[in-house]
């Protein structure tokens, strides 16, 4: 058995060509060699693995080739690239700026400048990870590197640019490297697993390929530990095991059961997640970038985007097609607030709890048709309509108030004839004018600008300063008042009449709210339209609604607008009377209706008495 090398040096580049990712960087330095247009001094930066010293090194073997291709690459069969693949060249020198950071060093490395090349045309010198170098070594360089010998190339290698001086930056030409994309790494992969006699699933080289973030270097290193861990059959189950990787089809699954509105199961799936070691604001964090993934599978131009495996992107085009714009769209708004707020929560699995079940009502719709009792859906419906209507009358009233300021400015400018035609007018018995005219005379003037703004007064919220002053008001259920008539005749649905009814028993005095309680569980209905319906379930309670039957009339001919409201009163038929459930029986029978809450139950360990 040879000696084991790992596959990041096993299969290291030695040319041009074999460099992954970096076609456009590499074709520029093999023109550079054609040409003879070497300049002094390179700087090769970008992340970490993506091939810099690597690229600096056949860099320099071709430019001290005595015999280069046509294409700009080392002929591997002159004395200067046979030393340099046998690391026995005294042309080509690499330095470490983390363990050669001095001035001193560089000191020593000018002096090695002015010795010229004894076999090839030029001394290479290659700096690895520069930005090191402290401050006084920068300087110390500065002259050297502007104006070196001519038989002297630098090629200066780093991670962080930002580091590095200014000044040194404007005296090299610089080449970013480019990150290698998931689809050049697997095929890369492909390609070593192929000479290494490994099989492996596509899914499990994406895996991987992600895990690397643009590394290709980590890419082989990850590589060699999955072959390890699988033995030579490099799947994907194994790898998400090996890496300590959550599934993808988590994601798929959550995204499923949100646009079925199934928020129960996306609990039940949460809670399996997190059992399995996975932090919850990582899985936001990979179920954002899923999203994302989606959302550009949609349209055919973004999905170039996806930096995925072809079996991956057919999964992505699955979903897409199922997910409406707008889910996609909230969904990464609800999850870029709780990735947001998850540092500061004190509750972190609530608040991601919370998040699943928003997204998993976005699609809900407000109404889920005849369901027993009042949801919330239903109630936000109700809300809507009364909105609606109370912005319609507001904004009645300020035309109304608009017309009134407008008729009164055009009787100020009148002038003194106003008085003459107003008192003509009384002496006709007129009695509406003389009303009028008697109320004008007892309000101050006002400007246009005044008259034209509606005013708000306590009077029209039933307060004033007197009857503040007089203390708590007296029950207003007491006394039996008279039928009101509105002059209104409008059209209203069960809906509204819902709603006025249950805003009429929040309404009631202290001392009816026993009668209040009892009368939220009653849904009144329409019989014959504006006959209205009120199934009551015992004569006590009957007794006590018939008291204030007027008062509840008054009430719904106000907020409906219909003075043709008839109420009826009867008691419930023993098959409609609806028994009171036990929160045991509300929970066995929500578990035989759904399983899933089932399922909830048992993994939370719920238990009800």
């Amino acid at each position: 058995m040879g000696e084991y090398i790992v596959s990041a040096r096993k299969y290291r580049p030695m040319t041009f060509d074999s460099v992954v990712g970096q076609s456009a960087l590499t074709t520029t330095l093999k023109n550079a060699v054609k040409s003879g247009k070497l300049a002094h001094a390179y700087l090769f930066c970008g992340p970490r693995g993506v091939g810099k010293t690597t690229c600096a090194r056949i860099f320099a073997k071709a430019i001290n080739c005595q015999h280069p291709t046509p294409d700009g690459e080392a002929c591997n069969e002159c004395e200067s690239c046979k030393a340099f693949n046998e690391q026995r060249s005294y042309n080509i020198f690499e330095l470490d700026a983390a363990s050669n950071n001095s001035v001193e060093n560089i000191k020593q490395l000018m002096d090695q400048t002015r010795i010229p090349p004894q076999v090839g045309k030029y001394k290479v010198f290659i700096i690895d990870e520069v930005h090191m170098l402290s401050t006084q070594a920068f300087n110390a360089f500065l002259k050297t590197l502007e104006e070196p010998p001519a038989h002297v190339i630098f090629i200066l290698a780093t991670t962080e640019k930002h580091k590095i001086l200014p000044t040194i930056l404007s005296r090299c030409q610089i080449y970013d490297f480019e990150r290698m994309t998931i689809p050049g790494i697997i095929n890369h992969l492909k390609m070593v697993a192929e000479k290494e006699g490994i099989t492996y699933e596509e899914e499990a080289l994406n895996v991987i390929a992600e895990k690397a973030d643009g590394g290709m270097r980590d890419a082989l290193s990850v590589f060699d530990q999955a072959a390890s861990f699988c033995q030579g059959n490099i799947t994907y189950k194994k790898v998400i095991e090996d890496l300590n990787v959550l599934d993808a089809d988590n994601y798929f699954n959550i995204i499923n059961l949100c646009l079925e509105n199934k928020a129960a199961e996306v609990m039940v799936l949460l809670n399996n997640v997190i059992a399995k070691g996975f932090d919850g604001g990582n899985l936001i964090g990979g179920l954002a970038t899923h999203v994302r993934n989606v959302l550009m599978a949609k349209d055919s131009q973004t999905l170039p985007l996806l930096e995925a495996s072809q079996t991956q992107v057919e999964k992505y085009k699955a979903q897409a097609a199922k997910c409406p714009t707008k889910f996609l769209y909230k969904a990464l708004k609800i999850m870029n607030e709780c990735d947001v707020n998850y540092r500061q929560s004190s509750n972190k699995r609530l608040l991601v709890e919370l998040t699943l079940i928003r997204i998993a009502q976005i699609t809900q719709p407000d109404d889920e048709g005849d369901a027993a009792g009042r949801s919330p859906k239903r109630l936000k419906s109700l809300f809507k309509k009364l909105i609606a209507s109370t912005q319609q009358r507001v904004a009645q009233q300020v035309a109304t108030a608009a017309t009134s300021a407008r008729q009164e400015e055009h009787t100020a400018g009148q002038g003194d004839d106003a008085p003459k035609n107003n008192a003509s007018a009384a002496g006709k018995g007129d009695s509406t004018a003389s009303s009028n005219h008697a109320t004008d005379t007892r309000q101050k003037p006002q400007s246009a600008a005044t008259a034209s703004r509606p005013s708000i007064k306590l009077g029209s919220i039933g307060k004033s300063f007197a009857n503040l002053k007089k203390g708590p008001e007296k029950p207003v259920y007491e006394i039996e008042p008279e039928d009101k008539q509105t002059g209104q005749h409008e059209k209203f649905d069960e809906d509204m009449l819902l709603l006025q009814w249950l805003s009429m028993c929040n309404r009631m005095p202290e001392n009816m709210s026993s009668t209040a309680t009892r009368m939220k569980n009653i849904t009144p209905t329409i019989t014959d339209f504006p006959e209205i319906e009120i199934v009551v379930e015992n004569e006590m309670l009957l007794n006590d609604i018939q008291k204030i039957q007027k008062r509840i009339r008054n009430t719904l001919v106000q907020k409906l607008h219909n003075d043709d409201i008839e109420l009826k009163f009867r008691i419930a038929r023993p098959e409609e009377i609806k028994r009171i459930l036990s929160p045991k029986e509300i929970y066995e029978k929500l578990c035989n209706e759904n399983p899933a809450v089932k399922s909830l139950g048992e993994v939370f360990k719920l238990e009800f008495t």
